[in-house]
Formats: C-alpha cells, structure tokens, sequence
C-alpha cells in the first residue's frame, strides 16, 4: 500500500507543478504522461488488493478450519492394517 501512496503523492506534486510551470523550467506532464501515469496507479491497486486477499486466505482468517479436525480418540480406534507380503524378492533375482 505504501507503493501506491507514494505514486499517488508524486502524481500530485507532478500535477500541481504543472498549474505553476514558470520558465525556471518547473517538471510538467504532457497528457500521455499523465495517462501512462494512471495506468501505472490502477495496475499498482489492483497488486494490493490482490496481495491484500492472498494475504487473509494466507492467515486464515476468512476460513474456519477447526471444523476439519479430526478427534484424536477415533484415530486410535482405525485398525492397523499388516502387510500382506514381506516384499523378499531374493527368489526374483537367483539364478
């Protein structure tokens, strides 16, 4: 957010020296300039807003996740299932 406050303050100070350009050759914005200027503030809020939404998707906090856990007491309960096979394949590879 601070990169858009900072384009937006120079677009200001840009934009308000143009009102008082003097032949000391004060920095003015020709219309393409300022377009392009724009153009480059809309793109930069839409990165923030963006950032802005993978960030709380990130913290989790739009999203309750304890209803996803499992109890730890039904877990003990699952039955281990054993090998079927050892996986000895010595007989494969004698001669």
């Amino acid at each position: 957010m601070k990169a858009v406050w900072a384009i937006v303050m120079g677009l200001g100070i840009l934009m308000a020296g143009e009102g008082n350009a003097t032949k000391e050759g004060n920095a003015t914005l020709s219309k393409e300039d300022k377009a392009l200027l724009e153009a480059q503030i809309k793109k930069q809020m839409e990165r923030e807003k963006k950032y802005a939404k993978e960030q709380r998707f990130y913290e989790g906090k739009e999203y309750d996740l304890n209803s996803e856990r499992v109890d730890p007491a039904i877990i003990d309960k699952v039955p281990v299932i054993q090998p079927e096979d050892d996986f000895d394949m010595s007989d494969v590879y004698s001669d």
